[in-house]
């Protein structure tokens, strides 16, 4: 009975022993370490931080855009965008090469793409447990060129409209300044021009090859439609260094889709309907 007993003991340690050194990993000098816990084998990460994704695709700007689309669209992965440093070189691509003067009266502020508070930009999505990281990270934004565009069934003279790619527009010279369109936009991504704008244009920051706007109009961001014309990037895409990627949202295989099917996503207040074509990586 004793040696039956001392058997049991001998095979129950081995099996024991075996499943440690199952567990243990071999460091670079061939050692084996201590074995891993379940609660070890995961990063150490604070309270409200999700795991950075490391195998997002980047925007490929070797090739130039699709001559077409059937709707344009842009994920801006705000991890990417913490500093003023790394969102500084959108706003400034865009100021210049769409000749958005800069007022130095914050009443008279014309603003394409600007920088917002998480609580202001996600409302619907704020709440007092917020990742301090996430609710302190300033959240670019810009006109979200909407499936259903509430301004352009708001605009009386169809100064602002809808391309079947997707991409709203306005047009300067048919805009009457009634702002009808800034009270139907329910994100404020529009601005009107209460002074004339062109003096508060810096003569070395002037793009000839695109229109200065008069005062009395309104404007906004229009997803660089001229240089898609051209078969170029829009210039904040190109500022950002991997942090924007721009594309077709019906293009199963293009860079944009493979974002969002790598990444949770969200947009700004998607529960009004208007289906916007803008979407953010928290």
């Amino acid at each position: 009975m004793k040696n039956n007993r001392r058997k049991f003991l001998k095979i129950a340690g081995a099996a024991a022993l075996g499943l440690g050194l199952g567990k243990a990993t071999s460091n670079p000098n061939g050692k084996m370490s201590a074995p891993i816990s379940e609660s070890e084998s995961t990063d150490s990460l604070e309270p409200g931080h999700a795991k950075a994704v490391t195998s997002q695709p980047v925007q490929n700007l070797a090739t130039p855009p699709p001559a077409t689309a059937k709707q344009w669209g842009m994920v801006i992965d705000t991890r990417m965008l913490k500093t003023a440093k790394d969102r500084e070189p959108l706003i400034k691509a865009c100021e210049k090469i769409h000749n958005i003067p800069k007022h130095n009266n914050k009443k008279h502020e014309i603003k394409w793409i600007w920088n917002e508070e998480y609580k202001h930009a996600f409302p619907s999505m704020e709440n007092k447990y917020v990742a301090e990281d996430v609710a302190h990270r300033p959240m670019p934004v810009l006109c979200n060129h909407c499936e259903n565009p509430s301004c352009v069934r708001a605009c009386p003279t169809k100064a602002t409209f809808k391309r079947k790619d997707g991409i709203v527009l306005m047009d300067f010279h048919r805009c009457i300044g009634c702002r009808f369109c800034m009270a139907a936009c329910p994100y404020g991504s529009r601005s009107f021009n209460y002074i004339d704008p062109r003096p508060a244009i810096k003569a070395e920051d002037y793009n000839p090859k695109f229109p200065t706007r008069t005062i009395g109009v309104v404007e906004k961001c229009n997803f660089c439609a001229e240089r898609l014309a051209q078969g170029k990037w829009p210039a904040c895409v190109e500022a950002s260094k991997g942090a924007l990627t721009f594309g077709d949202l019906e293009d199963p295989q293009s860079d944009i889709r493979k974002v969002l099917k790598s990444n949770f996503t969200i947009r700004r207040n998607p529960s009004l309907g208007t289906g916007p074509a803008v979407y953010y990586i928290i």
